[in-house]
């Protein structure tokens, strides 16, 4: 044999010797360790074992054989029912007795968690807490099950927890002082009241919104962020330790429950933000269907013994109304709807938010930070969005009705002044003339070509070129000048004066070469020969009727091929000499 492969031989030897050596018991396990920093996970310094009939007590959980205990994990998700119990034993290390130490179950929906140890004599003391017993009776009432723990500074102490939760258990159990944990409620207390105190506000702007604008918008945004907060409330303890220590079944149900109508009040406020009814009524009573169906659900659930059952019930309903609201955004998105992109990038965030808290239910995670307070930082960001949606749509909503409001007073189709106000407006300003002594002008100006053009170019081009128009007139007119839609080709302008020779004389042929000026992307031809007819005010006259009858009379008898756009109802007045030297 060659004295290679034997010396070979023997340095294989030697490392498994040596790895067997170190590595130890197969299922060793790291002692805990209460001098480090906190908190102080369990992971794998316990044992756990699963007693499938759920009927064992702790002096028979505390001789089962070795051999039946399994080390624990802190990911290990727990497959438990109604009929199971997990027991989940460990030791814990000696600690000085001046600080009190806690076991931490940061999981607010288990049913029962039951903590026993021995006491001087021997006999097996129990502490419990959970969604079965009302929190005002818990050893420490908290926002999820606090235990404490035996401890002295002399010797070790042995603890057996008892977990019965009707549904999957994955929670990281942890150890805690006393004085961590007030500093650690500090900030979390910090936290969740800046996340209600949002949600009050919320609510507070939303309920004024739907009293001062009478909008059914931010009555239902108002009636989700509640049902939202309340959601929040269950889920996160805060309900069942301030709002409803003594109900043990509600604080146990209401984390089920409340997440049901939370939803559906979304999917209403979705259908309203969109104007879902006036775009599609079987969309809209499809989806209101679906929010009233949030109720026999919830009945369901009330009833329904196996906490699994609720819990698949929850997350089927919660999936399929969250995807049809989304679904109804992207629909309204497509069709032009100006709110539904902001709806989705707005709510995107709790589409996120809610995907940690859905798997934990489903039993696919383990409890953790996201799974607690994933909701409350997506609604965060949420809530100032929905608020800046609404507040948009709610100032088209108020311009919208003025337009309505303002039918009688203003032409819809170019935002002018009718021919009502105008009239109004001529009365006035005569008024004003005739007082002050000043000189006013008024200008009635028609499209000549409009049958020509339509002709050529059609109908649409003939609306267009009149919208043109008001456009140009009312880059000519001042600021305090008046410009008005009397009938479908015919305009007319009011000159507030006092108003010199020259820019009486130069008004009628500063509209027409204004309208003359040739259209971008349009063809020469497509361009608006208008006529004006001017008149003085008040030497032409101070009947307004009879005065605007005038200046009709004045167009209506223009020669059709006369080549003179301006018609004076007066001689023309006589021009300043600088005025003359530049024309």
């Amino acid at each position: 044999m060659c004295p290679f492969a034997r010396v070979s031989r023997w340095g294989v030897a030697v490392f498994l010797l040596l790895a067997t050596l170190l590595a130890g018991p197969a299922f060793a396990r790291a002692p805990l360790d209460f001098g480090g920093s906190q908190p102080i996970l369990l992971d794998d310094a316990g044992q756990a074992w699963l007693d499938d009939g759920g009927s064992l007590e702790v002096d028979d959980a505390a001789r089962v054989d070795d051999l039946h205990w399994e080390p624990t994990s802190g990911d290990r998700i727990y497959p438990l029912n109604r009929t199971q119990s997990l027991w989940i034993r460990f030791t814990v290390p000696p600690a000085p007795a001046s600080e009190r130490w806690y076991l931490e179950v940061p999981y607010s929906g288990v049913d029962k968690v039951t903590l026993y140890s021995r006491d001087a004599g021997g006999r097996w003391q129990a502490r419990s807490a959970g969604d079965a017993l009302p929190v005002a009776s818990w050893p420490v009432p908290h926002r999820h099950p606090l235990l404490p723990l035996n401890v002295s500074p002399g010797e070790p102490h042995l603890h057996l927890l008892r977990v019965e939760n009707g549904a999957a258990f994955g929670v990281p159990l942890r150890f805690v002082s006393e004085g961590y944990l007030g500093r650690s409620e500090q900030r979390v207390s910090l936290a969740l009241g800046m996340y209600f105190g949002l949600v009050a506000l919320a609510v507070l702007l939303a309920v004024v919104g739907a009293v001062t604008l009478r909008d059914r918008a931010y009555s239902l945004y108002a009636l989700s962020v509640v049902l939202m907060g309340a959601t929040q409330a269950a889920m996160t303890g805060l309900g069942g330790a301030h709002l409803w220590p003594e109900w043990a079944w509600w604080n146990g149900m209401a984390a089920h429950v409340m997440p049901l109508f939370a939803v559906s009040s979304l999917q209403l406020f979705f259908a309203e933000v969109v104007s879902l009814r006036d775009r599609s009524r079987v969309l809209y009573w499809l989806l209101l269907a679906l929010a009233a169906a949030s109720a026999p659900i919830a009945v369901a659930m009330m009833f329904s013994p196996e906490a699994q059952e609720r819990l698949h019930l929850l997350v089927a309903y919660v999936i399929t109304a969250t995807a049809a609201g989304l679904g109804v955004a992207a629909w309204a998105a497509l069709r032009g709807d100006r709110y539904a992109p902001w709806l989705l990038l707005g709510t995107l965030p709790v589409a996120v938010g809610a995907f940690a808290p859905v798997a934990r239910a489903a039993g696919l995670i383990p409890v953790s930070f996201w799974t607690i307070h994933g909701m409350q930082i997506a609604i965060a960001i949420e809530l100032p969005v929905m608020l800046i949606v609404l507040a948009l749509r709610s100032q088209h909503r108020r311009e919208h009705v003025r337009r309505i409001q303002g039918l009688d007073r203003f032409d819809p189709a170019t935002g002018l002044i009718n021919a009502a106000v105008f009239h109004e407006r001529l009365v006035r300003l005569i008024t004003r003339s005739q007082r002050s002594k000043v000189r006013s002008a008024m200008l009635l100006v028609d499209i000549a070509n409009i049958e020509p053009l339509r002709r050529q170019f059609g109908n649409d081009a003939a609306h267009e070129i009149t919208l043109r128009v008001a456009g140009r007139l009312l880059s000519v007119a001042r600021e305090i000048d008046t410009v008005a839609r009397l009938s479908d080709h015919r305009f007319g302008i009011l000159m507030e004066g006092p108003l010199r020779a020259n820019e009486v004389a130069e008004a009628g042929p500063r509209v027409v070469a204004r309208c003359l000026m040739p259209f971008p992307s349009r063809p020469m031809e497509w361009v608006p020969h208008v006529r004006v007819a001017q008149a003085l005010i008040p030497m032409d006259g101070t009947d307004p009727a009879q005065l605007v009858g005038r200046l009709e009379m004045l167009l209506a008898t223009a020669p059709a091929d006369s080549r003179r756009a301006v018609f004076m109802l007066s001689r023309p007045p006589v021009l300043s000499r600088p005025a003359a030297l530049s024309r």
